[in-house]
């Protein structure tokens, strides 16, 4: 009896030794399982983010002579804006089809929309007004004197105010976007670039010649911060994140300087491409974009709001430095024409730019 007992004693230690083994290896196999799926998973997102995927997928061949400068789209109504030197064109973005002609702009440099209030305004640099127009008709309704080369110009929701950056005049006028009057200018002391408003009480203003970022109150019509862009040189496009209250200054020495909004820190500086001049953030997909002039465009992908990564340099053509985002098919215009050899230099511009092939204007349309 007493070995039929022990007997029994060792057959159920081995069964309950047996059980634990396989519960044991059964442990390992899924967290192995689980340790694999998640690794899958990072780099399956890893993969995504590096690998956005855009490229060249069409070309609207517009001709006409003269430059350009900034690009402006309309999302909601389709229509893509191109500042042409003298005049404004308007496309139909999905087709390439000329809309219309907005005439009479002189070194005309940006666009800006008041959409509640049917309204659209254009920054004449070389006369130093602003056009203001009819978003339906194009009809011009009126002109206001603003500074003097009026560049960026910008519509905050917030205040219904326009604002021009004038790079002469080193200051930012101010225009009620119902009446079209001038209502005050803001000294900013360095020549402004680009601009951006939160929508919420606050415009941003990049300063070139002092690489600096201004924090402006639209209400007020007052800047309120100062802050240094370092290591950025001659800053120039600009975009922001409304949600993580994140600015991105695209910059000469090939860098862009991801700036926290609230605090004023540069928080990050991703490489870009030579000679960039514009800059979008797509709150949609979470990249920010920097059009450059060597012909690249670079996209950073926002990991998170501390952290920033270049996943991809999209060839373009030389000269696209300028550009436009829409935001419902996340494609980017940009623009630009075929070069040929630089003008015989004058004694008033020694350092002449490169000739522009006659009827080679094109927008070029990428995405994925």
């Amino acid at each position: 009896m007493a070995k039929t007992l022990n007997c029994a004693s060792r057959t159920k230690s081995h069964s309950s030794l047996e059980k634990a083994l396989i519960a044991r290896r059964a442990f390992k196999c899924t967290s192995a399982l689980i340790v694999c799926m998640t690794a899958m998973f990072c780099l399956s997102t890893n993969a995504a983010a590096a690998s956005p995927g855009y490229h060249l997928l069409k070309t609207y061949k517009i001709g006409g002579e003269g430059g350009w400068d900034y690009v402006l789209m309309d999302t909601a109504a389709r229509h893509l804006y191109i500042s042409r030197g003298t005049h404004v064109i308007v496309l139909d973005a999905d087709s390439g089809k000329t809309l219309g002609d907005i005439p009479d702009t002189p070194g005309v440099h940006g666009i800006a929309l008041a959409p509640e209030l049917g309204r659209g305004f254009t920054s004449n640099g070389r006369e130093g007004t602003v056009s203001i127009f009819d978003l339906k008709s194009l009809k011009v309704l009126d002109k206001v004197k603003v500074g003097e080369n009026p560049d960026a110009i910008v519509y905050d929701p917030a205040t219904k105010r326009v604002f021009t950056m004038n790079g002469r005049s080193g200051d930012a006028s101010a225009i009620d976007a119902a009446s079209g009057k001038v209502v005050g200018t803001i000294p900013l002391n360095g020549k402004p670039e680009f601009a951006v408003t939160d929508e919420h009480g606050k415009l941003f203003v990049n300063l070139e010649d002092k690489s600096e970022l201004l924090e402006v109150d639209p209400a007020k019509l007052a800047v309120t911060s100062q802050w240094p862009l370092a290591p950025c040189e001659s800053p120039s496009g600009l975009a922001i994140d409304r949600k993580h209250h994140r600015l991105f200054s695209v910059c000469r020495n090939q860098m862009m300087a991801v700036v926290d909004a609230n605090s004023g820190k540069v928080i990050a500086t991703p490489a870009i491409g030579k000679g960039p001049d514009a800059a979008r953030f797509d709150a949609g997909t979470g990249l920010a974009f920097a059009s450059c002039g060597e012909g690249v465009l670079t996209i950073v992908h926002e990991d998170s709001p501390e952290k920033f990564s270049v996943v991809q340099n999209v060839t373009t053509q030389a000269g696209a430095r300028t550009m436009a985002l829409d935001t419902k098919t996340h494609n980017v215009f940009l623009v630009t024409a075929q070069f040929g050899p630089p003008a015989a230099p004058t004694p008033g511009m020694p350092r002449s730019r490169p000739t522009i092939v006659p009827d080679s204007f094109v927008v070029l349309v990428v995405g994925r």
